[in-house]
Parts: C-alpha cells; structure tokens; sequence
C-alpha cells in the first residue's frame, strides 16, 4: 500500500489576512495604506515561517 502523501499547508490565507487586518487597523487610525503594507509584510512573514516549518 503506497503511503499518503503529506498536506502542504496553506499561507496565503495568511498573506490575505494581513492585508485585511492591516487594512482595518490602518483605516482605524486615518491610515489605511500603511496598515495594508505592515499588514501584507506581517502575512508574509507569518507564510515563510510556516513554509520554513512545514520543510522539516
């Protein structure tokens, strides 16, 4: 019997929630354009992290 191959886990979503996230916060406080790049920098920071981790 051939073994399951192991799921890859997804982290765009976490890419999409940074965005959305920095987004609302950003527009909170009058700034939204900078919230959706801390935002887009966090979810991608988030996604190698959870790649680097997924390798081993």
């Amino acid at each position: 019997m051939a073994s399951p191959t192991p799921s890859r886990a997804g982290g765009g979503i976490l890419i999409v929630a940074g965005i959305f996230l920095g987004a609302i916060i950003g527009f909170l406080y009058g700034q939204a354009t900078p919230g959706v790049l801390i935002g887009l920098a966090i979810g991608i920071a988030a996604a190698l992290l959870l790649l680097l981790r997924d390798r081993r």
